[in-house]
């Protein structure tokens, strides 16, 4: 198992543009610490779903979902489409180290296309929740965090606040 150190908000990293995947080959080493990365955040933290390549200093346009419903990986990911439709989510980040939330608008409906790890093209489109964690994901390949989306500082919440009066039982980040 290879755990890799998150880079944190305030590290330069963070903020710059990944770089496309040319040859496939380069994907198993990338992909292999994400999962272990992503595996361990969600032990250590209790949530989180999804991990994006420049989260462990990689900086190729990777990112890899981990849910009990379903795992994947969307390599070279292009959101197509938004759809115009939003609401708003609590979002927090490994590269926040999940000490606060921020309430933010993301489009209730996106499709992406993306190449899987064989390299097969997929077309998908996802709603609500997905939507939100391929959009907070894909931010992270173009140098976006959440907080970026931020449109009042009164929309801010410790982590143990917001487990108090937000989240839902079950609920993950």
């Amino acid at each position: 198992m290879v755990v890799r150190d998150t880079v944190l908000l305030g590290d330069p990293l963070l903020r710059e543009r990944s770089e496309p995947v040319e040859d496939l080959d380069e994907l198993k080493p990338i992909l292999l610490d994400l999962k272990d990365t992503l595996t361990r955040h969600q032990e250590t933290y209790g949530m989180g779903r999804g991990i994006a390549a420049p989260q462990i200093g990689c900086m190729r346009r990777v990112v890899y979902i981990q849910m009990p419903e379903r795992s994947f990986c969307l390599v070279n990911p292009v959101v197509e489409w938004m759809s115009p439709e939003t609401f708003e989510v609590w979002d927090s980040c490994f590269s926040l180290e999940a000490a606060f939330f921020v309430k933010i608008p993301r489009s209730k409906a996106i499709r992406v296309s993306f190449l899987d790890e064989q390299g097969v093209e997929h077309v998908e489109e996802f709603r609500d929740g997905m939507s939100e964690l391929l959009q907070h994901e894909i931010d992270h390949l173009d140098g976006v965090v959440c907080s970026d989306h931020l449109r009042d500082p009164r929309d801010i919440a410790m982590r143990a606040e917001w487990e108090k009066r937000y989240r839902a039982p079950g609920v993950g980040m």
